[in-house]
């Protein structure tokens, strides 16, 4: 059949995409899909997406300095809660530079150790391959065996003990977990199935078409990793069904919520942050300090009525979802999961750490005219970089490390090599990394000479959140 196929194409280049799998819920691919990129590419995810989490080190020492003061103060109010173990965990570790950088902050903040002593943190993911990066990683090594790893998913947890937690936090992780896209239409509830068929083009590559089909379907990495590349060349079609209620958790709620919003308009219901917050609700103990989710998402009733909203998007093969802040807020009140707060992650890191930060994509984004060249935009990169790491000094050795698009000229690339070969050590380690204000501010003027206004910047630092943004869902008693 293979030999066929590729022998068809070669001949027509009008022929169809090939299917690589039947119609289902777009949640049931998602979680394929998952399994299958992280098998895949577990190791090479920063060359396709960064992190506030990946390198950077202020989100982490944001939670740290969160968690010494609430810590503290619970110690004040309740002295007996002095002398047992902390359990911190994470869920969605990835290379395990946020765990790392907590503890090392918590360790510098706790001046008496009656904190770091008795912490045990326990990393959470689903991927071994992104596990094993995690364990390679020399800064979180440091901390010995008050470090756990353990892979599985957020509904694999039973092994850990109801109120057993004292802080849970996740990052970019409820963007990931199973989401269904779901409308109201002449009284029933429908939900997007989709198929996946990979571009015509691309059926030379595979003689063994029916092998390719069965690892994919398997989600079989051994048998795929020899193969092609081929997940970003896959195409999806779309096809709406009646849902199955008895598929559907926290229906009854979800049913009311969509009540709330234009018929046939698709919404976002991110089924697995929703049962997240159900688990985290079981492991934290009483008078736990709470769970954290940081992604992107939305609160704003009049951006989830948007038609035109952005749903998800897809990178290397990835679905990542918009996270439905109003609706999981609405499920965390119904599990009992305390107070919560959402608010937008840099005024989370800023109020924490007592600056006013921004990331420097929003410092590029300032930028009153970006070149359209990816290659320039490249070199606007590099040299905003080089200019902010005059005043910029992270506490850990990270070079930027800017994966240039392919589409680079020869004699640009050797250019940009070259800056990246002279970026500083401990300079800013990526393009989502948390710049304080007075760091930017410090850079200025080197910034105007290539083509910032010191005026622009200085707002961006005040502006609000998009309407589609990055931020801090906290549940607990306290939050």
């Amino acid at each position: 059949m293979g030999d066929h196929v590729a022998e068809h194409v070669a001949e027509n280049e009008e022929t169809l995409p090939q299917l690589l799998g039947d119609f289902a819920p777009i949640d049931v691919w998602q979680r394929h899909m998952n399994a299958v990129f992280y098998g895949l590419r577990g190791e090479r995810v920063r060359e396709l997406y960064q992190t506030f989490a990946a390198a950077d080190y202020r989100l982490a020492y944001a939670l740290a300095a969160d968690y010494v003061q609430r810590a503290t103060q619970r110690q004040k109010t309740d002295p007996e809660k002095g002398t047992g173990t902390l359990t911190i965990m994470e869920w969605g570790c990835g290379n395990g530079n946020l765990a790392a950088c907590f503890l090392d902050h918590v360790k510098a903040l706790d001046r008496d150790a009656v904190l770091y002593p008795r912490m045990q943190y326990v990393l959470i993911d689903a991927s071994e391959t992104v596990l094993d990066g995690a364990r390679a990683n020399a800064e979180l090594a440091k901390h010995g065996d008050r470090v756990q790893f353990v892979q599985a998913t957020v509904p694999d947890l039973q092994s850990f003990a109801d109120g057993s937690i004292d802080r849970i936090f996740c990052n970019e992780l409820w963007s990931e977990l199973p989401t269904k896209l779901l409308l109201r239409k002449a009284g029933d509830v429908m939900e997007e199935h989709i198929r996946p068929n990979l571009k015509e083009t691309r059926l030379i590559d595979y003689p063994d078409w029916a092998g390719l089909v069965q690892a994919f379907d398997e989600a079989d990495i051994a048998g795929l990793k020899p193969l092609p590349a081929f997940l970003d060349d896959i195409l999806w079609e779309r096809e709406y069904h009646k849902i199955e209620a008895k598929d559907v958790p926290f229906r009854r709620l979800i049913t009311d919520f969509l009540k709330l919003f234009d018929e046939e308009l698709l919404m976002p219901v991110n089924v697995g942050a929703a049962d997240s917050l159900k688990e985290a609700h079981r492991l934290l103990a009483p008078d736990a300090l709470g769970f954290s989710s940081f992604d992107a998402g939305t609160a704003d009733e009049a951006v989830l009525n948007d038609p035109e909203k952005p749903c998800y998007n897809l990178v290397g093969g990835q679905f990542s979802f918009m996270v439905n802040l109003a609706l999981l807020e609405d499920v965390a009140k119904q599990v009992g999961g305390g107070q919560v707060t959402i608010e937008p992650q840099k005024e989370f890191v800023g109020r924490s750490l007592g600056v006013n930060v921004m990331s420097l994509m929003d410092v590029l984004a300032s930028h009153p005219q970006l070149p359209k060249e990816p290659w320039e935009i490249d070199r606007l990169i590099l040299k905003t970089v080089e200019a902010v790491n005059a005043g910029y000094v992270s506490p850990y050795e990270r070079i930027i490390d800017l994966p240039l698009s392919t589409e680079t000229p020869e004699e640009t690339r050797r250019e940009l090599e070259q800056l990246l070969a002279q970026q500083a050590k401990q300079g800013v380690p990526d393009t989502v990394a948390y710049l304080a204000e007075e760091e930017v501010m410090k850079a200025a003027g080197h910034l105007e000479e290539l083509g910032y206004d010191r005026s622009i910047l200085q707002a961006a630092f005040l502006a609000p959140p998009q309407p589609v943004d990055y931020f801090h869902f906290r549940m607990g008693p306290d939050a």
